[in-house]
């Protein structure tokens, strides 16, 4: 194969050209040439969210789970009460790390293949006034499900109660706008939709509540606090940055604005996942989710019912072809996943499906039906 293959992964995903050449540079992590460079991605990852003069960036080191458990560390006190609105692997995830270090938590399970509901969550709240803060997962990766940020947002704000949402699979594509969405933490990554290289997670948070963060935190690394007092005064990272991840994101949020921004992203991301979700049908395959809870980020389709049907062979079949797929992370029943993010078009959308095609025939496989 003369090219790389293509990444149908919620992350890392594939990314452009000029976003790899931006990585051959070494930089020095304390010169004020990358000093700019951590200001000019700081200042652009918070127009995306158009929180100018109410919210702040703050970058961290590691994958987006540690920007996770960073965010609830700093955010939530260490008598403050989180409540996780859970409704798949990475709500689940949440619900273990705030757990782990400390918080008291309470996790509300809905089912996999629904949303979570604001009206639960108010009839939650009034119950139980101890709880100060909610955890919410914008796109369920694991399924591929979108919950809604707004009505949660207005619920908590309504009852005063701080939000958190884990926007890794959502940020930079699907709206989400700090002048219309009351939250105290969005947490994402550089290696999702944003079409970066994985390394780097950040948090936007709403400055009046950074503020009142000091030692909330117990852990030196990831104290947002601390991170976000020292880059302002310095213009520099506590400690090691990831230079070449950074100059990687500096370079692929430059493309996504010339090419239009969030409305061009969701725009391009959903004609993939239609182009998807077209073709796979056409091979009898069938997605996990009701279209009106499906985001265009990633599907999650069920497995073939016929017994000649192997994932790892599948998987195998499919990559010496030149695409990459992703595991299911259901429990119950057996599934695989398709990512539509990433620097692709409907073009390279329409190759992985018949790439699927030619796999399922070289398996023996008749069709992508499930067994329901």
């Amino acid at each position: 194969m003369d090219r790389d293959a293509f990444l149908l992964t919620p992350g890392p995903l594939t990314t452009t050209l000029r976003t790899k050449l931006a990585m051959l540079r070494d930089w020095g992590s304390w010169d004020s040439d990358f000093n700019n460079l951590t200001a000019f991605v700081r200042e652009h990852l918070l127009a995306i969210v158009h929180g100018q003069g109410s919210h702040v960036v703050v970058p961290l080191q590691g994958s987006g789970t540690f920007s996770v458990e960073a965010a609830v560390a700093t955010v939530v006190p260490r008598d403050g009460h989180i409540l996780v609105l859970d409704n798949g692997a990475y709500c689940k995830r949440l619900g273990k790390l705030a757990t782990l270090m400390g918080r008291r938590t309470t996790i509300t399970s809905h089912a996999e293949d629904a949303a979570v509901s604001a009206d639960e969550l108010e009839a939650r709240l009034r119950a139980d006034p101890s709880i100060t803060h909610v955890g919410l997962i914008h796109c369920e990766t694991g399924t591929g499900v979108l919950n809604p940020l707004q009505a949660i947002a207005d619920v908590c704000e309504r009852h005063g109660k701080g939000l958190i949402v884990d926007a890794m699979s959502s940020f930079g594509a699907l709206p989400i706008d700090a002048r219309r969405v009351k939250f105290d933490a969005v947490i994402a990554a550089s290696g999702k939709c944003l079409e970066g290289v994985p390394g780097m997670g950040f948090v936007v948070i709403r400055r009046a509540v950074l503020d009142g963060c000091a030692g909330n935190s117990q852990s030196l690394a990831m104290d947002l606090h601390d991170q976000y007092v020292y880059m302002e005064k310095t213009g520099q990272w506590r400690f090691t940055p990831p230079t070449h991840v950074l100059a990687a994101l500096a370079e692929a949020v430059k493309q996504y604005d010339e090419q239009g921004g969030q409305p061009a992203r969701l725009a391009r991301y959903t004609d993939n996942c239609q182009a998807l979700l077209t073709g796979m049908s056409e091979l009898g395959f069938q997605p996990f989710l009701r279209p009106e809870l499906q985001a265009p980020i990633i599907v999650t389709f069920h497995a073939p019912a016929d017994p000649r049907y192997d994932f790892r062979a599948f998987y195998q079949a499919a990559k010496a072809r030149g695409f990459l797929l992703y595991p299911g992370k259901l429990t119950q029943i057996e599934t695989f996943r398709v990512g539509c993010i990433g620097a692709i078009t409907r073009r390279e959308i329409e190759q992985a499906v018949f790439a699927v095609a030619t796999s399922l025939r070289e398996l023996g496989v008749s069709n992508g039906a499930p067994a329901l």
